[in-house]
């Protein structure tokens, strides 16, 4: 199969392709998802065609490891996004995860169990819905912890 891109879209690709690779592998310190990996590889080896040298460095091996330069990390809107999609996870993932821990605390596992779905939903987003009421107003001023 042959499929065709403009430049502008094949920049759009690269861009797409670096971030299902760190999406897959960023937060891994040991062994990578290769098939991501090789996935990156493979459209990187593309870029010189379509004009984008400045963005790919190859390793000069038998592997042909293709790799994002530094401009590419810079002079694209790649950081921004992703410090976007990080800011945005973060605030959900802390909302969520102090809704749920106080959910476990206020009804103890016994009771939970007992809820039928829709009132363990209800009484979820009400202890979530509480933590999204307070960061909205006060962020992270009021947020301690407590040595017990």
């Amino acid at each position: 199969m042959k499929i065709e891109f403009t430049k502008e879209q094949f920049e759009i690709l690269l861009k797409v392709t670096y971030f299902g690779n760190w999406m897959a592998n960023a937060h891994r310190t040991e062994e990578q998802i290769k098939k991501y990996e090789e996935m990156e590889d493979y459209i990187f080896s593309f870029a010189k065609q379509f004009g984008f040298d400045k963005y790919v460095d190859d390793e000069e091996s038998e592997k042909r490891k293709f790799y994002p330069t530094r401009i590419f990390e810079e002079e694209t809107d790649i950081q921004e996004l992703i410090e976007e999609y990080d800011k945005e996870t973060f605030w959900d993932e802390l909302i969520n995860r102090l809704g749920e821990r106080d959910f476990y605390k206020k009804y103890g596992i016994e009771k939970i169990k007992k809820m039928n779905r829709d009132e363990r939903f209800k009484k979820l987003n009400e202890c979530i819905n509480d933590w999204i009421d307070e960061i909205n107003q006060y962020g992270i001023d009021r947020l301690k912890i407590v040595k017990d």
